[in-house]
């Protein structure tokens, strides 16, 4: 697998890249940079903790931040 953007919302919020036998998370909006540098399974385990940190958070992600 190669890189692959992550968007939330619509929004690009980060790419995961391969990482040994994981994907590894780097984010490029400020609002997911708490999960910056996570490992994952699937980039749907990324979508689900992005929901989460955002809902959590009560923050919404907008294409400016």
């Amino acid at each position: 697998m190669a890189k692959q953007v992550i968007e939330y919302a619509g929004v690009p919020v980060g790419i995961v890249v391969p990482d040994r036998d994981r994907l590894k998370f780097i984010a490029v909006k400020f609002h997911v940079h708490d999960l910056d540098g996570q490992h994952f399974a699937s980039a749907s385990d990324v979508q689900r903790a992005i929901h989460k940190l955002i809902s959590a958070s009560g923050n919404r992600v907008d294409r400016a931040a």
